[in-house]
Parts: structure tokens; C-alpha cells; sequence
């Protein structure tokens, strides 16, 4: 079966749902009313990790809507990327990077996705007009690295892929080039299934500018070896891939999980690079967000357990000012770096907030000294 054929087989109503786990009909009204606004979407890869037997499973809560997404505390862009959208389906935030949306679709429609707003429902934000994105990254020499994301780019078709590629290879300003996609673990056979897709990122990364890949595995038991073949096979088509996994209330707010999977991280090859904290979107906020507090207590007790390689990654806050590195606690104070600004003069800026035990983002604090 394709791949297309796959993807076209997955899980995407409550009612597809019931065939694999119980769900009473209290909760099933509830979950349709949110499927309604928020699809559903589950390979049936991905289902085969679930223990359908047990309802706390963190596997299945990152697949499967919950009730909890009713809660509408938080906001739909908690990163100001509409006030920083140049073109439609293009950012613009920081000096260096340019951001594509190439397409609305995922592969799974992860139920903390920070994109809710967009992601498996229509929208105008994402790509209308390759050339002219091309156009306005070629006319911004500061740019020197382009991130497409989405949704999943990997969901695309090869020649949409391609096309991408086409247009940002004769920028001679552009480094490298990076693909945002969870593709590898949550439905591994769009890679394994298609050479003609290798083929096509193996010509392109042997160019100029180097391909990367920056997926999210969240939870060792994402690593299977169906996930680390696919990694592997971008790998030995030149590709670089790193990780970014996002701190998750009952997923793996511990650091034995969250150390067992920055090690098998490094054990497939591939590169820790960032641990988000969750945003506070609406429908997220209360289900998954974890305390700054104890953000950073599990972070420092998962490095105090890793080796150099394998502590790589920083801890992150992607707020509207930037991307904000969350160094630790001092005297009562959480301590921040700007690791990324949207003001060239916060770069590198270290600022602290005063401790607050229940809150969970930047705003919520009250200015430190």
C-alpha cells in the first residue's frame, strides 16, 4: 500500500476510534464537538504504540482528545507569528531565519500542537505563492536559513517538495535549509515506503545549502525501529536530523523519561537541540502545561543523569519577544537569556523574574531584580 494509501487509512473520527479503545458516551459527545474544530488524525503505526488498556498511557494522550481540550484558558498564537507574517504562509521574526507554512496537514494530529489555530482545519495562513517567497527571502541577503514547516511538510507531495527546493537553491545568501516534521515518528513509512522522496532531499543536501531535519519524539518509547530506520535513511541521504521534544504534563514531565529519551536520542544519531516549555494555547494550556518551577527542577535532574553529547539540548521558551532560554533558579528567581529576539538588543540579554510555583509562562511573573 502507498503511503498516500496509509495516510489516507488512519484513524480520523471518534467513531473510527471506539474500534481501538473504549470510550464512553458522556465523554464521546464531548470529543466529537472538539473534533469538530480540532480534527483527529492517527496512523495506524502510531495506534499500534498506544497500550489501549490503560488510559494514562502518555502515548496515548499525545494522539487522542481528551475532554481537558474543552478548557479555552490561553490564546491560539502565543508567539506572535501573525503579527510577524511578511507574506501569507511566510515569517518573518528573527534577522537570520524566514519561516514557510507549507501546508495546513500533519501526518498526526498531536493534541498539544501549539498551531491549533491552523493545523487540519482551513486557513489562509499557510503558502499561496512559492516565487514570491523566493522573491522576498532573495531580496533579504540577512536571511541565511530557511525553516519550512507547517502542519507537516513531509505530508506534501514529492514535486511540491521539490518545488520548494527549486526556488530556494539559487539563493546564494542561504546556508542551509530546514525541514519541520514529526513524519519520522509518527508515521515512518512516507520515508520508508518512497526512494523517490529520498532521492530528492540526497540531490538537494549535496548542494550549497545542507538540509536538516528537525523532528519532535517526545517519549522513548517513540523510538521503535520503524522511527530509527526512517531517521536513518534521511541520515545516509545526507541529511542532518536534531530534535526538539516539548516538556509534557504526564508524558514526560520526569526525568528518568525524559533522560532515557535524550539518550536514545543520541543512541540513533540523533542531535538533542531543544526542550520547549508547552506554549499555553487554548485547548494545551491546561491539559499539558508543567510549572516553570518544576520545568526546571526535572531539567536539572535529567542533565545531572546524561553525559556531555547527550545534554545538549536547552530549554526553551518560544514567547512573542523571542526565543527565551530558561537557565534555572537563583535566590528566588528564575534566570532567562534571550537565545533568539524579534529586538536585535535583547540579543543575549540574561533577565530574571520573581519565583511563582503555579505559573507556567513568562507572563504570569512578576519582574525580578
Amino acid at each position: 500500500m502507498s503511503w498516500e494509501a496509509l495516510l489516507h487509512d488512519s484513524v480520523s473520527t471518534i467513531e473510527e476510534l471506539t474500534e481501538y479503545m473504549d470510550v464512553n458516551d458522556k465523554d464521546r459527545r464531548v470529543l466529537e464537538k472538539i473534533c469538530q474544530e480540532h480534527p483527529i488524525r492517527i496512523s495506524k503505526y502510531y495506534l499500534s504504540l498506544i497500550d489501549r488498556n490503560n488510559a494514562e498511557d502518555p502515548i496515548r494522550k499525545i494522539a487522542v482528545p481528551l475532554t481537558h481540550e474543552t478548557h479555552m484558558a490561553g490564546h491560539y498564537d502565543t508567539s506572535g507569528e501573525r503579527v510577524n507574517t511578511v507574506l501569507p504562509g511566510l515569517q518573518h521574526k528573527y534577522r537570520q531565519t524566514a519561516l514557510i507554512l507549507a501546508t495546513n496537514e500533519c501526518a498526526m494530529y498531536c493534541r498539544h500542537c501549539f498551531r491549533k489555530r491552523l493545523v487540519g482545519v482551513d486557513t489562509e495562513e499557510v503558502i499561496q505563492d512559492i516565487p514570491s517567497v523566493a522573491d522576498y527571502i532573495t531580496n533579504h541577503e540577512e536571511i541565511n536559513n530557511v525553516l519550512i514547516t507547517g502542519g507537516d511538510p513531509f505530508t506534501l507531495p514529492n514535486e511540491r517538495i521539490e518545488e520548494f527546493l527549486a526556488a530556494l537553491a539559487p539563493i546564494e545568501h542561504l546556508d542551509y535549509i530546514r525541514f519541520g516534521t514529526r513524519v519520522p515518528v509518527t508515521f515512518p513509512k512516507r520515508i520508508l515506503s518512497d526512494e523517490n522522496l529520498l532521492s530528492i532531499l540526497k540531490s538537494h543536501s549535496n548542494k550549497k545549502q545542507r538540509l536538516y531535519v528537525v523532528t519532535q519524539f517526545n517519549h522513548p518509547r517513540e523510538i521503535t525501529k520503524k522511527s530509527t530506520q526512517a531517521c536513518k535513511q534521511l541520515q545516509e541521504a545526507g541529511i542532518i536530523v536534531s530534535n526538539q521534544t516539548v516538556l509534557l504534563k504526564g508524558i514526560n514531565d520526569d526525568s528518568n523519561v525524559l533522560a532515557r529519551l535524550q539518550r536514545g536520542l543520541v543512541q540513533i544519531g540523533v542531535v538533542p537541540y531543544y526542550v520547549f516549555q508547552c506554549r499555553p494555547v487554548k485547548r494545551v494550556k491546561k491539559q499539558f502545561q508543567v510549572p516553570l518551577y518544576e520545568g526546571c527542577k526535572i531539567i536539572e535532574e535529567t542533565w545531572a543523569k546524561l553525559d556531555g553529547h547527550t545534554k545538549r539540548f536547552r530549554f526553551i521558551m518560544s514567547h512573542p519577544s523571542g526565543k527565551i532560554e530558561i537557565l534555572g533558579m537563583r535566590d528566588g528567581e528564575f534566570l532567562f537569556k534571550y537565545h533568539q529576539a524579534k529586538n536585535p538588543k535583547d540579543y543575549g540579554r540574561i533577565f530574571t523574574r520573581r519565583v511563582d510555583r503555579t505559573a507556567t509562562w513568562l507572563d504570569d511573573l512578576e519582574d525580578g531584580s
